[in-house]
């Protein structure tokens, strides 16, 4: 039986859990079930292409529509409190989809320079193919004025930096766009909507990896950029004319679906749909539980000898504490931390049980990773140091587990 949400259901949780119930679903099943086809078939013709054309709603080819994807969609949408999302393969597609579609040679973006290793790495082949990028510390929003030119388009921040958790001045930075007419990207993932909803400080594009909190299990890989309907696209340049129809506040992410997304083929699948889609629907329960679990965490670490610094914006003596206690809910599951010189990394990490030494972020379980020599290896040792990395620098992504038995596993290592 449908409901109507806007006008029943207030709670981020309740939305989540019966946003499918909008629509009817087929046999009355209460999930969106996992259609696996690819292709649509019409009995007119001419209905087919009117779907093509965009004169009429439907399903044209799975590269682009789905009906669990769009199912998805539309929770992701309700999430974030936008207007419209795009669902993709990852998350890293979802932000070079973005790119490609809304950027040109000669363009230029502004972009935060605590950044996640692949998106760094993305945006550095960005400005080897013509686009100029910046990196800018984005904890200042002088920082990113600064290096705005004339030919800047974007500017593009994460809520909180992985992995040395530094906050982006994410309101004054909107602020900022919004008198410039930039577009201004947030990337929501480490933060993820239950935490904070980057609308709040007038982004114009979110992004979010679904791989990490709002799937949660480690189950799929998926990513989204959802339209907020704050910027103007009827004056932005590189929107293309066959782009320039109907409401301009869908201009951007209608060119990202039909432009990008088609010609790139960085789709997400049914199936991945699915489990984020019910992943999604514990977001809210998952996250408060990680949060509390890091604090524990790192209070546990900030008092340890054989830690020589902890980086989690909930300690009172984090340079961005201020901040994220007023645009967020809590804290997050993501922090890390150093050890003393005479602590050896590998045997520490080693001797966890509890905790598995493994690269996810946002899953159930508590995960730990020596940034320097994995996921930031590639970076090169220069570009780390001006990242403030250490060679000894543990990232822990917190769980769900019983936080007395996390912080025995710590102790033990540690022990030992």
């Amino acid at each position: 039986i449908p409901i109507l949400m806007d006008s029943l259901v207030k709670g981020f949780t309740t939305k989540i859990v019966h946003n499918d119930r909008q629509d009817a679903i087929e046999h009355g099943s209460l999930h969106k079930p996992i259609h696996a086809n690819v292709a649509y078939g019409y009995a007119d013709a001419k209905e087919l292409a009117a779907v093509f054309q965009g004169e009429k709603s439907g399903y044209s080819y799975g590269r682009q529509v789905n009906p669990t994807i769009t199912a998805f969609e539309s929770k992701m949408t309700v999430m974030e409190d936008g207007i419209a999302s795009v669902c993709f393969a990852t998350g890293m597609a979802a932000i070079g989809t973005t790119m490609f579609s809304l950027l040109r040679a000669g363009d230029h973006l502004v972009s935060s320079a605590f950044l996640f290793g692949n998106t760094n790495s993305l945006f550095n082949t960005f400005d080897k193919m013509g686009i100029g990028v910046n990196f800018v510390d984005a904890t200042s929003v002088a920082a990113v004025a600064a290096a705005v030119t004339e030919k800047t388009k974007m500017v593009f921040v994460e809520t909180i930096a992985n992995p040395r958790t530094q906050i982006a001045d994410l309101q004054r930075i909107g602020e900022f766009c919004a008198q410039r007419g930039l577009v201004y990207v947030v990337d929501n993932t480490m933060t993820s909507p239950y935490l904070f909803q980057p609308k709040t400080v007038a982004a114009s594009l979110v992004v979010n990896s679904l791989t990490k909190y709002i799937g949660g299990h480690g189950n799929a890989l998926g990513g989204a950029v959802t339209e907020m309907g704050s910027y103007d696209w009827s004056g932005f340049t590189n929107i293309y004319p066959e782009y320039r129809r109907g409401e301009p506040q869908k201009w951007g992410i209608t060119q990202i679906k039909k432009k990008g997304l088609r010609d790139f083929g960085a789709s997400l699948g049914p199936e991945a749909a699915h489990h984020i889609a019910m992943g999604a629907e514990t977001l809210a329960l998952r996250v408060q539980r990680q949060s509390d679990n890091a604090m524990a965490m790192c209070h546990y670490l900030s008092n340890h000898p054989q830690v020589k610094n902890v980086y989690y914006p909930g300690l009172s003596e984090h340079a961005q504490h201020a901040r994220a206690t007023e645009l967020f809910r809590a804290y997050g599951g993501m922090f890390s931390f150093e050890l003393q010189p005479e602590v050896d990394l590998w045997q520490f990490l080693n001797r966890l049980q509890v905790i598995v030494k493994s690269s996810n972020l946002g899953d159930n379980r508590t995960l730990a990773i020596p940034v320097a020599h994995t996921i930031y290896f590639e970076m090169g040792a220069e570009r780390r140091a001006s990242m403030g990395i250490d060679e000894s620098l543990v990232r822990i992504s917190s769980g769900i587990e019983d936080i007395e038995d996390l912080l025995a596993d710590l102790d033990e290592a540690f022990a030992r």
